[in-house]
């Protein structure tokens, strides 16, 4: 199979992906706002929509696949986050970005094409709003634009539902400005010491959906291939998205085929700030390491939930040390017959079964499996570091020194020796918990970083 195929959520269907332009193949993304550090669940995002690229990249060719992630830098959240810090907008915003990138540095993921900020983009924002007033799908109210969802008759579409529905199990803003509860706003005016630009409704600043319906059309087209983000956004945004973009250009689509990556749970639950469960990605590629969470992330198909606890960690990192026995500096270029499970619906869950099996057949000697197994790892964006980064890292977590590793192996032998196994049990875990794993063999008991 040398085809793509993706399960749309726009039609809820899987189907055989056909781009729109074979030499701009287009793909859109929503990025961070950045108010707070990224967490694991943005993070799944990043390394989905990264493996996409990949996979587009290697169908197409690296020039001709043209990825949009954008960065929202101004928002009621990074507005909230600036007075409870008390930092200025700008600082937070530039600490998050700078982090942000860290991050996306640490997961390995490439950069994308274009990477556009909201307020590099006023100007379209104003001028869409306009059109859309001028058309008399959006009024205007104190200041404040809204769109009106009745008058764009598809609107719900992406959700599968009705207005009626999205009423009653939505959290939308309440307003007496509105005409509907469901309409949304392109325009609001800001406080005196908030962002804002002069339009021609006052001094204000533009709602979070406008502005990625203004960069995406910007860089990829009125209609362009794939939009893809977190399943979180299917409703409000991306409907609202859709809603805004179609009737303003006058098309029956916005994207073709649109791509929802699900949710992230920790231990079961699901991860918000009242539970006091946040993981940012920084603390967990500390901890585990980038390779290490960009495998988890993976884990599991994009569509699924996934669920973060230190088993899942765990294992994938010990995973990670068994395949970097067969780490090679150097590998094949990879061939396009290595990727078709990830063509199926990018399954990456289905590709780390192949890898294994690659693994196995390479273990035995198999000098070609060993170089596809090389390049089927870099496919799905791992190793980036060598053999040595990889060990070292690990290096770092241990405090304990090696003499006193190798005297505590002794004692835990001369306890074996005297019948005390539980002193022998308890100094096993006592270098476990320092990140040192222990084996007896025939003849000697050997050690390794865990």
């Amino acid at each position: 199979m040398n085809s793509l195929r993706l399960t749309n959520s726009l039609t809820r269907k899987k189907e055989v992906f056909k781009p729109i332009n074979l030499d701009k193949i287009s793909l859109y993304a929503c990025g961070p706002t950045v108010y707070d550090n990224p967490h694991v669940g943005n993070g799944r995002s990043l390394v989905v929509f990264d493996t996409l690229f990949r996979v587009l990249q290697l169908l197409y060719g690296d020039k001709k696949v043209y990825y949009v992630r954008n960065i929202t830098d101004v928002d009621d959240k990074i507005i909230e986050a600036s007075k409870n810090k008390k930092k200025s907008i700008n600082d937070i915003t530039k600490e998050v970005t700078k982090i942000f990138h860290q991050n996306c540095e640490s997961l390995n993921c490439l950069k994308p094409t274009k990477e556009p900020k909201a307020t590099e983009h006023i100007q379209e924002m104003i001028e869409m709003t306009s059109s859309l007033i001028e058309k008399k799908f959006a009024y205007i109210n104190e200041g404040h634009v809204y769109f009106s969802v009745t008058s764009f008759k598809r609107y719900g579409q992406l959700s599968n539902k009705n207005l009626e529905d999205l009423k009653a199990g939505s959290r939308i803003e309440i307003s007496d400005l509105k005409k509907n509860l469901m309409d949304f706003v392109l325009w609001k005016p800001s406080a005196e010491n908030d962002p804002g630009w002069p339009s021609p409704w006052g001094r204000g600043r533009p709602g979070w959906h406008l502005e990625c319906s203004v960069m995406s059309e910007k860089y990829l087209g009125k209609n362009f291939d794939i939009h893809g983000g977190g399943l979180d956004l299917i409703f409000p945004h991306h409907e609202n998205e859709i809603a805004q973009s179609c009737s303003n250009n006058s098309t029956n689509k916005f994207a073709n085929y649109w791509l929802h990556n699900g949710f992230v749970t920790i231990n079961k639950e699901k991860m918000s700030k009242s539970l006091g469960n946040i993981i940012t990605i920084t603390d967990a590629v500390n901890k585990y390491s980038g390779q290490v969470v960009r495998l988890a992330l993976l884990s599991a198909h994009y569509s699924q939930p996934l669920d973060w606890n230190d088993d899942l960690l765990n294992n994938q990192k010990n995973i990670l040390d068994k395949w970097y026995n067969l780490y090679e500096k150097n590998s094949e270029e990879i061939q396009l017959n290595l990727a078709e499970t990830l063509l199926d619906d990018l399954n990456t869950a289905g590709f780390i079964a192949k890898i294994h099996k690659l693994y196995n057949d390479a273990i035995t000697g198999d000098v070609k499996k060993k170089a596809l197994f090389n390049s089927a790892c870099r496919l799905l964006g791992l190793f980036n570091v060598s053999k040595e980064e990889w060990l070292n890292f690990k290096k770092k977590k241990v405090k304990i020194s090696e003499e006193l590793i190798l005297e505590k192996i002794q004692e835990r032998k001369e306890a074996k020796n005297n019948g005390n196994y539980d002193l022998a049990d308890k100094i096993r875990n006592e270098l476990l918990d320092e990140g040192i794993l222990i084996e007896d063999k025939k003849e000697k008991t050997i050690w390794k970083f865990k």
